[in-house]
């Protein structure tokens, strides 16, 4: 866990909960930043390093390469991407291709949620094909929350309210059944992002292709603010947002 000291006198909070150690910087890094700009505690949870199916670079090393240097290097990138970004992390190393969610992972998402009383939480798309690893961190994620909200669980601790559960953008989004309703406009934050983008030295191969991600998505939020609006949207992450909204007016 991030020995950094955070403050959070607003009270505000927000829980990013990864399937492997980078998938919160791809997707998530510029929503990321710009909440801890505004004063919210933000904490990222990975579930595993991704040692087994998305450190590739790592293994083409050779032979002296093994499984607990692949964790080592992924838990470094992402400790660096996460301290850029100014977010706690916390990794519950359970593994990958395949992953399996023990009671003790799920209490473990328990215990943060009611700790942090995040407002939201992001995790990823409830479909891929791909990688089921991904649905399975955000099931994990929804379930953990129904949990932290029982009254019956642990009685006598803060239950939780209901945070708002947005997915972030998956890699094949079409195929995933993820449409983004939600856009974050990220481009005060970019150099952060793409800071901890290049933290990810064992999947370079992405570096510029979520560049451009980001930037497409900053097109579509730019013609879904308003003609009345003064930014310049350039950066932007998309989010599909699974939980209704309470609102006292649409605008």
């Amino acid at each position: 866990m991030s020995t950094t000291q955070h403050t959070n006198t607003a009270g505000l909070a927000g829980l990013v909960v990864s399937a492997h150690s980078a998938d919160f910087v791809w997707r998530a890094a510029g929503t990321i930043a710009t909440h801890v700009a505004q004063g919210y505690r933000m904490k990222i949870v990975c579930l595993s390093f991704g040692e087994r199916g998305e450190s590739a670079k790592l293994w083409r090393k050779g032979a002296e390469m093994t499984e607990a240097k692949v964790k080592a290097a992924r838990r470094e990138e992402a400790q660096r991407a996460a301290d850029i970004l100014g977010a706690e992390i916390e990794f519950l190393d359970i593994g990958d291709y395949p992953m399996r969610v023990s009671d003790e992972t799920l209490f473990r998402l328990v215990d943060i949620y009611r700790e942090l009383q995040p407002s939201f939480v992001l995790s990823h798309s409830e479909k891929d094909p791909y990688n089921f690893d991904h649905p399975l961190a955000m099931h994990v994620t929804q379930e953990a929350r129904v949990i932290a909200q029982a009254e019956g669980h642990k009685p006598g601790e803060k239950i939780i309210g209901a945070p708002a559960v947005l997915a972030f953008e998956p890699h094949q989004t079409e195929q995933c059944e993820w449409i983004p309703n939600t856009f974050v406009d990220i481009t005060p934050v970019w150099d952060k992002k793409r800071a901890a983008i290049e933290c990810m030295a064992g999947q370079e191969h992405l570096w510029d292709y979520y560049t451009r991600v980001a930037l497409q998505r900053g097109v579509q939020a730019k013609r879904n603010i308003g003609i009345t609006a003064a930014r310049d949207i350039k950066y932007a992450e998309g989010l599909m947002r699974l939980t209704p909204v309470v609102a006292e007016q649409l605008s």
